[in-house]
């Protein structure tokens, strides 16, 4: 691959950056992928992270072209273009590699182009999500979802970032699972048009999505293998793997909105505890995890949208409770997750990068 070089000032930054932090040198990222919307917002927090530099973006379709070619609001804040050369992934060139490919893509990939050992990989498509299928070769993918396996991401060498969905709904379901409260759950939400990718579709077109919604993929969602696979992680007694029977656990009917970016979920499920006994018990699970929090106020998309944060509320009427949980798909349901893990496994603050700021209003 033929290594492309960042404005002579953005190198420097991050060499002096990373040398008040104590490192040597910037933590050199290349990008399998770039030109999609998880990749452009991959690339957005990669040139603006304090302890690394952006050495190369992949992409057959736009090879030779600059990235604000094709991300237009990156014009002035690099020089980079994609390249479609990926040789030097023999070698030790760059420390982590992020794969933001399609889905079944990332094991092709791997398959036909060696990656030196050394280098880590955070992949952001399902390829190696559940444990049946994330080892490759001599690779082994650890699930990364930092709320349930930060210790383990920490010592990974490669990393399935969790999926959109799938992370929201857990995140709003881990600590009932870890108290064994779970038994059944009715689970609705609703995703952004960039859920959808940046191939345009019939139901991701403006005509079809302005003032419009649809519930899609009801109780079949392709991230509810991984919510299983977590929640029985924790609560032993909770099914591994989704029932195709009338007795499934999970009920999970997603929705399109009228919006381009961000999740909101909620979760229904019995519960015998006091709200206040819940609220303890979230506060409980979650201390120590910089980037979910625990609110009593009611929640709402704007919150979270432009930043890596997730926030959960609760709500109880009688036996029945509903877990609220709202986060950025892009950011926390991908590009800022994958980052995150990055952190995690480079050894950096966990928060480096991520310290963004909320859409607002």
């Amino acid at each position: 691959m033929k290594k492309q070089e960042s404005t002579k000032s953005d190198v420097s930054a991050q060499v002096a950056i990373s040398k008040e932090v104590g490192r040597e040198e910037a933590i050199k990222a290349g990008i399998i992928g770039g030109a999609g919307y998880t990749g452009g917002e991959l690339i957005r927090l990669l040139i603006n992270h304090p302890d690394t530099e952006l050495t190369f973006i992949h992409s057959r379709s736009n090879a030779g072209k600059f990235i604000y070619e094709i991300h237009e609001d990156l014009i002035g804040d690099t020089d980079l273009k994609f390249t479609d050369d990926s040789t030097s992934l023999k070698n030790e060139d760059i420390d982590v590699l992020f794969l933001c490919l399609g889905h079944g893509e990332s094991k092709k990939f791997l398959s036909e182009n060696k990656v030196n050992d050394k280098i880590k990989i955070i992949d952001l498509a399902n390829d190696f999500r559940l444990a049946r299928s994330s080892q490759l070769e001599a690779r082994s993918f650890i699930y990364g979802l930092p709320e349930l396996n930060r210790d383990k991401i920490r010592l990974a060498n490669n990393v399935a970032n969790p999926g959109c969905f799938a992370t929201t709904i857990q995140l709003g379901l881990l600590p009932l699972a870890k108290a064994g409260l779970l038994k059944e759950v009715y689970t609705t939400g609703i995703t952004g048009s960039t859920g959808a990718g940046q191939s345009l579709s019939a139901t991701s077109h403006f005509s079809w999505r302005s003032n419009n919604i649809q519930a899609y993929k009801t109780l079949t969602h392709q991230h509810l293998g991984e919510i299983y696979q977590s929640l029985h992680q924790l609560q032993g007694s909770f099914p591994i793997t989704p029932s195709t029977g009338a007795d499934r656990s999970i009920s999970f009917v997603p929705w399109r909105g009228d919006f381009t970016r961000g999740i909101f979920v909620s979760s229904t499920v019995n519960c015998d505890l006091s709200l206040a006994e819940l609220y303890k018990l979230y506060a409980d699970f979650y201390t120590g995890h910089s980037f979910t929090h625990v609110s009593k106020d009611s929640i709402f998309l704007k919150q979270v949208v432009n930043t890596n944060k997730a926030v959960i509320q609760l709500e109880k009427a009688g036996s029945k409770l509903v877990v609220h949980s709202t986060l950025d798909n892009l950011l926390k349901g991908a590009s800022g997750h994958a980052v995150q893990n990055m952190n995690l496994m480079l050894g950096l603050e966990e928060t480096a990068g991520l310290k963004l700021k909320s859409q607002g209003f």
